[in-house]
């Protein structure tokens, strides 16, 4: 079963939350962990990803805190997988480097991985904000 992690899926929510505000607003982690109902740690932990991966930036000082980095038009939920997992790869022999026993399968492996890595490039944030529930 392909599945995404906790921490991913933590991300994708924090993320459209922040969609749904005002785009100048700032977020800090506590607030956002009591809006989302998330733990602290958590959500510190999943802010500092997305701010190394870059779908985040983070603002210094007494009123800092995190804004998108692009509006939620640009970011797709491929981007946002591969800030927190790194590439989409279904299978080892799918991805950029392939596996070493290069068999007949891998293309067939590879095809498919495409095809998930286009429906992901193809869904933005705002696409997922505009669909969340309460």
């Amino acid at each position: 079963m392909l599945r995404i992690t906790k921490i991913t899926d933590y991300g994708f929510i924090l993320l459209a939350h922040m969609a749904k505000q005002d785009k100048d607003e700032l977020h800090n982690a506590k607030d956002l962990a009591a809006a989302i109902g998330i733990p602290l740690p958590t959500v510190s932990k999943v802010l500092k990803i997305l701010t190394q991966g870059g779908i985040l930036q983070s603002h210094q000082g007494s009123k800092g805190g995190y804004s998108l980095s692009k509006t939620a038009e640009e970011i797709t939920a491929a981007e946002i997988i591969e800030a927190i997992e790194g590439p989409v790869a279904i299978t080892d022999c799918s991805s950029a480097n392939g596996c070493e026993r290069n068999c007949p399968i891998s293309p067939s492996w590879q095809q498919v991985n495409g095809a998930v890595i286009g429906a992901l490039q193809g869904l933005t944030l705002a696409n997922m904000a505009a669909t969340e529930g309460p």
